[in-house]
């Protein structure tokens, strides 16, 4: 691991972050392009091409059928299901408290003003099958979904080489209340859903973590199709003081190293001992893990020590990260609660393991990564629900409004504007117009006169 010293007031800065892999590589978008773009022409016929040359199978029909769905649960231990099942009730009961409603307001005057909330029509959840299998991405991207109402969620995953999917992701979908399982991955899955084929349907919305060639995809599709996020590797930072136990803070690293040889890894800590004790660990538990080879290349390459001159640098440091996930192993980490800004997800205190907010917690596991927690949210119910503005005048209400609507429709020297407000204030007033000389109607004041500074040769 890196490790960078703060001293003499210096901050913590982009620059002194690792993040080059955070960036999609300019051959991996050109190639995930016209894969997007293949399918969306050729339809059912791409996306095979696809599956065999980057899965090495393709199943005679994408859609897993129903009745191999409705028999998962019963191909799985006992005790994976148990555990999956306590994940999805504490999922579900965080989420079930995210889901917004429609609200309405009305004036004095009648006007009745508000939002109403409504679900998307279909999502499709993907879930990556590559280097591992992960039916915990399959409830967090499926459940928010389901507490939003959206009637046809769907889900598409890579198959394995026999062209089937792993029973564990297929028993999560199952007890997620997935409505369609379709095994195909990659970007030609982002293609599928987005556009549609012959036998996949198109949707509304596309959420949930792949590889780059994915996240590329997802990208060249948003704006056709709504998605949830462009998320890059996974990547954990570790708050730590002197209180922190250093074999701890290593297996907690290690945590999101073994994820991925591009994850990245941060410890910010004012202790100055601290790093040295925490590397020692992760050197002997590295050694142990059947992963070693990826976590080891995580932590070398991708690994970042900082140390800060305080606690208050540190925490400025860790809002310069902006981590996907950020635990604070601190003698009192909830008074820093209040003075994080950047995280997607906040693990407070040293009993509060990042994979217990994996799996079974309750908050979203999706989040945002590469410093993107600055602006974005980890994936929730609001995701799957759209607003519409409500606004329905009465005559009173339209009557106090227009002058000014009028006003500023001749300020930007927009005609009808400013008429359809003064036909519906005519009428309002008891009045009446002649269709063929409403100037006066549309433009009751004298603001477009050619010297006003509203004019609209001026405009």
């Amino acid at each position: 691991m890196r490790k960078v010293v703060l001293e003499g007031g210096r901050r913590l800065t982009q620059a002194d972050l690792n993040r080059s892999a955070g960036a999609l590589p300019a051959q991996i978008v050109e190639a995930a392009e016209k894969i997007v773009d293949d399918v969306r022409a050729r339809g059912d016929a791409a996306v095979r091409e696809c599956c065999l040359r980057f899965d090495g199978a393709c199943p005679d029909a994408f859609r897993v059928p129903d009745e191999v769905l409705a028999r998962a649960l019963d191909a799985v231990p006992a005790e994976f299901l148990a555990a999956l099942t306590q994940a999805r009730d504490q999922i579900r009961d965080f989420h079930e408290r995210e889901r917004e409603q429609s609200w309405f307001t009305t004036r004095a005057d009648g006007t009745l003003l508000g939002v109403q909330v409504t679900p998307v029509a279909s999502a499709a959840v993907y879930v990556p099958g590559g280097r591992a299998q992960y039916p915990s991405t399959v409830l967090m991207d499926t459940i928010p979904a389901k507490v939003a109402g959206v009637p046809r969620v769907i889900m598409v995953t890579p198959p394995q080489r026999d062209g089937g999917l792993n029973p564990y992701t297929l028993a999560a979908a199952a007890l997620a209340g997935v409505d369609e399982v379709y095994a195909v991955g990659g970007a030609q899955a982002v293609a599928a859903v987005a556009y549609g084929t012959e036998s996949i349907p198109a949707v509304d919305k596309i959420v949930g973590p792949g590889n780059a060639y994915v996240a590329a995809a997802k990208r060249y599709v948003s704006g056709d199709v709504g998605i949830d996020m462009v998320a890059g590797p996974s990547e954990v930072c570790v708050l730590a003081d002197a209180s922190a136990d250093p074999v701890v803070v290593a297996a907690d690293l290690m945590a999101q190293a073994e994820h991925d040889p591009l994850a990245s890894c941060y410890l910010v800590t004012c202790d100055p001992e601290l790093p040295d004790r925490v590397l020692a660990a992760a050197e002997r538990l590295v050694a142990q893990s059947p992963r070693e080879e990826i976590t080891r290349a995580s932590l070398d390459d991708r690994g970042v020590i900082v140390v800060a001159e305080g606690l208050d640098a540190a925490v400025d440091a860790v809002n310069v990260v902006a981590p996907e996930h950020l635990e604070l192993h601190c003698a009192d980490a909830m008074a820093l609660l209040g003075r994080i800004r950047n995280a997607g997800a906040i693990f407070v205190g040293a009993w509060s393991s990042e994979p217990l907010g994996d799996y079974v917690a309750g908050p979203n596991h999706t989040l945002p990564t590469g410093g993107t927690a600055r602006f974005s949210n980890p994936l929730g119910v609001y995701d799957f629900q759209k607003r519409s503005s409500v606004i329905c005048y009465t005559p009173e209400g339209l009557l106090a409004d227009a002058p000014a609507a009028q006003t500023l429709a001749q300020s930007e020297g927009l005609w009808a504007h400013a008429l359809s407000v003064g036909l519906r204030r005519r009428l309002a007033e008891g009045g009446t117009f002649d269709v063929d000389d409403v100037h006066r109607v549309a433009w009751p004041s004298d603001l477009m006169k050619r010297d006003s500074p509203f004019s609209s040769s001026e405009v």
